[in-house]
This record gives C-alpha cells, sequence and structure tokens, in this order.
C-alpha cells in the first residue's frame, strides 16, 4: 500500500471527495491517528449511507435516525469497511471533520494534525479480521510517509473525546493491531 504524496490519496483505492474538508494549519504537522467506529443506521452495515453521509447527500426520511444526522458536516480520512475495502473521502494533507470537540495529550483541536480513520463497526459488535489487517497496512503506509507518524500515535476516538465519544468501543481489538503493526 503506498500514498501518492503530492495527492495525499492511498494508490489503488476508491476516492469520493467530501465537501467537509478544509485546509491544515500546518500540513507538516500530521502526528496521530484517530481510530473509530461508524454504522448506519446505527448497528447495521453494508450499503451507501456513509457515503451519504460523508458527502452530505444524506436522505433524512430514508430511516428515522437519520433525521438527527442529515445536517452534520463530517467526514474522515478513510473508511474502512467490514470486507476491508477501503475508501478515502480527504487527502492526508487536509484536515477532515472527523474528532469534534477533543485533546490529544492536552492539545487541542486534534483534527488540525490527526488523521481520521472509520472503521465500519459498531461499539457493541467484534470488528472483522480484514478490516484489521488493511489498518495496520494503511497507518504503516501513513508511518513511512509522515515523518512525525510512528505506530504508537494511534488513538481511539474515546480516548481524545472521553465521556463524549466510545469509539471505537470495548470490541476493538487494541493487541491483535499492535501484533500486526509489529509484523
Amino acid at each position: 500500500m503506498q500514498i501518492e504524496r503530492q495527492l495525499g490519496l492511498l494508490s489503488g483505492i476508491e476516492y469520493h471527495s467530501s465537501p467537509n474538508q478544509d485546509e491544515r494549519p500546518r500540513t507538516d504537522d500530521i502526528s496521530g491517528i484517530v481510530i473509530h467506529n461508524i454504522s448506519l443506521p446505527p448497528g447495521e452495515f453494508g450499503g451507501g449511507w456513509i457515503d451519504d453521509l460523508f458527502l452530505n447527500q444524506l436522505d433524512p426520511t430514508a430511516h428515522p435516525y437519520f433525521e438527527q444526522i442529515a445536517e452534520l458536516n463530517v467526514s474522515a480520512h478513510l473508511l474502512i469497511r467490514r470486507t476491508g475495502d477501503v475508501i478515502q473521502y480527504v487527502p492526508f494533507h487536509q484536515r477532515a471533520w472527523h474528532a469534534g470537540v477533543s485533546s490529544w495529550d492536552g492539545r487541542e483541536r486534534c483534527n488540525d494534525f490527526t488523521i481520521g480513520i472509520e472503521m465500519e463497526g459498531c461499539d457493541d459488535k467484534t470488528f472483522e479480521k480484514e478490516q484489521y489487517q488493511q489498518l495496520a497496512e494503511v497507518i504503516k503506509a501513513l508511518c513511512d510517509s509522515y515523518p512525525k507518524l510512528t505506530t504508537k500515535l494511534v488513538k481511539g476516538h474515546q480516548d481524545i473525546a472521553p465521556g463524549r465519544k466510545t469509539d471505537p468501543g470495548p470490541h476493538f481489538d487494541w493487541s491483535y493491531l499492535t501484533t500486526l503493526l509489529a509484523e
């Protein structure tokens, strides 16, 4: 897996440009990776609802839950589906709108310096082996491309927004990810 550094894109994957992005204050300060989970509707997998959310095209009448979130302007750099397929929404040198109010070791505005990766899943279900394998490959490629990143600079959304967020949740296997990153 490689990153086309000039474009800030992973090569060989789908790219769906989200309007929910802007310039980072400093493109040379990419120094953290935040892992999230997402399922739309909650607890359901597959379909194009996540795409629609990140592209500001979510139909509020398609599901009762969507009425609450259809007007949100959110994005992540990447989504890793349960199948292991990866979709990119925001180039890495751009700021995705994934972390919200957050703090990383006392540093506020985590969107400014982190890369947001959504895992298709939820807090109460295990993730798929293919997802972990792709996540590990993505993290390694990011660490190869961005000098301030290391495999130790990966946190969950719950770690940077405690009390407000719970993802990737208790079923995310951090030790398995660590093992894959060490290979």
